[in-house]
């Protein structure tokens, strides 16, 4: 492990041997300075982690120097001493970025508790921007949820190809995911502080779309009353992605094989090449090869294009991803932002794993979303499924009503189905997921039980 270096500042001889005592039988590298300016280089040339100087200093003073310091290196901390700790001066030190300030004349002790602080609080600083990182890639691949073979596969490609900068294509059925895979290879590469730009090539007629991803020029044409950056150029030093590439008709698909080629774009109107540093993305959901073979995709750009390939399996192949998609939905899509994610029964989550899914996951979520809304954000049955044997608000067997009293029959099922979980909860001596697995539920849907049924102190203590 590397040795922190810290640089004790003071025109007193003394003070700097002392401090720097001090704080190399306590394993610290020591450097010294005499003079604000000695500071200042010393700072440039070893980059100390920590820096204790005296708020007045020759040559340059301490809060000039501590400017300078903060400059050169803004991580680097400064501890500020001074005679007069409600000084202006020491205040002033503490709005340029000193961590704090000691008072003279100081204790040992309080040094070394303070050095300690500093140390601490640098190490905590330099965690946080790490996880920082790691979460801003996190926040964006979470969503793409699923643990099926195929999703693996999707896995392993973004990993291996997002810190590069080669151009890839994302196939798949609408409704797959597509977008989701682009977003996590921006985030997760080199380029994720720069722009994402996304087009859909499908939104708008050729003219406009142009327009759009070039730029043009004032009074290039009818319309065009001030000059617009393209697509492109906002996409600079970062990502541009082009979703469904394949409704970009010819002419187009001429212009962008020129612009992957050359790295430059023209504005509509202007003939100056403008220099773009970009990664290019593209998805769609039509076969591009058999495009090529019908002459309606250029096989040069396609070649161009299908550098790398990400293929995001339909719905209907991953279906063991049903559960954890729909408790994905459950949690984004809850019924007011106070409430806790809907539960979902056994029954209807039966009923989404049968079905094919032909909108594929984005027509899972509409479905989860609709069933949260219908169910008041409780319990989801199969009566908030869309599709079935019945729609929303029928009974199960056919529309006529059932005969008796139907309260009573209501009744004794749910008091069976409270005794079910209090023996369950009394067995698994309180653990409500050995309780769930013992019942054959999910835990998420024992836990609206037990909150419906009132026995969130069951089994009381003791028993």
């Amino acid at each position: 492990m590397a040795q922190t270096t810290i640089l004790v500042a003071d025109d007193d001889a003394s003070i700097r041997s002392l401090l720097k005592q001090l704080l190399a039988d306590e394993g610290f590298a020591v450097l010294e300075a005499a003079t604000g300016a000695e500071v200042v280089e010393k700072v440039k040339e070893s980059v100390p982690e920590l820096v204790i100087m005296d708020i007045r200093m020759p040559e340059l003073d301490g809060i000039e120097a501590l400017s300078r310091v903060k400059t050169i290196n803004p991580r680097t901390a400064v501890l500020i001493m001074t005679a007069f700790g409600s000084s202006n001066m020491a205040i002033r030190a503490m709005e340029l970025g000193a961590f704090d300030y000691i008072t003279k004349p100081f204790e040992l002790d309080k040094i070394s508790h303070t050095v300690k602080r500093v140390l601490e609080h640098l190490a905590l600083t330099a965690e946080v921007e790490v996880l920082r990182d790691e979460i801003s890639s996190l926040v964006q691949t979470e969503r793409i949820v699923g643990n099926a073979p195929t999703m693996q596969e999707v896995y392993k490609t973004i990993g291996k190809v997002a810190k590069s900068d080669a151009t890839v294509l994302i196939t798949g059925e609408s409704g797959t995911g597509k977008e989701l895979v682009a977003e996590a290879l921006h985030y997760n590469s080199n380029r994720r502080s720069g722009p994402m730009v996304k087009v859909s090539c499908a939104a708008l007629p050729e003219s406009l779309l142009e327009a759009e991803l070039f730029g043009h020029e004032k009074g290039s044409f009818t319309g065009a009353m001030t000059q617009r950056r393209g697509r492109f150029e906002m996409a600079d030093k970062g990502t541009i992605f082009l979703d469904e590439i394949g409704e970009m008709t010819l002419p187009t698909q001429t212009k962008l094989l020129r612009v992957l080629q050359e790295r430059r774009i023209e504005r509509i109107g202007s003939s100056l090449p403008i220099k773009v540093d970009i990664r290019v993305v593209c998805a769609t959901n039509k076969d591009l090869q058999r495009q090529v073979e019908q002459q309606k995709f250029r096989d040069d750009l396609f070649y161009r294009l299908n550098v790398i390939n990400v293929h995001m399996p339909p719905l209907r192949d991953r279906k063991e991803d049903v559960p954890a998609l729909v408790e994905h939905f459950l949690a984004k899509h809850r019924y007011s932002a106070t409430a806790q994610p809907a539960a979902i029964s056994e029954e209807a989550l039966r009923r989404l794993m049968e079905y094919d899914w032909p909108g594929n996951v984005r027509e899972l979520e509409n479905v989860t979303e609709r069933a949260v809304v219908l169910s008041r954000g409780q319990i989801i049955t199969s009566r908030e499924l869309p599709f079935g044997d019945h729609e929303a608000g029928e009974d199960e067997d056919s529309g006529e009503e059932l005969p008796g009293d139907r309260s009573f029959f209501k009744k004794s099922v749910a008091q069976f189905e409270k005794d079910l979980i209090m023996k369950a909860l009394r067995d698994a001596t309180g653990n409500r997921s050995k309780a769930a697995e013992m019942l054959g539920i999910y835990r998420r849907l024992l836990y609206a039980k037990i909150k419906e049924y009132g026995l969130e102190g069951y089994p009381p203590k003791g028993r």
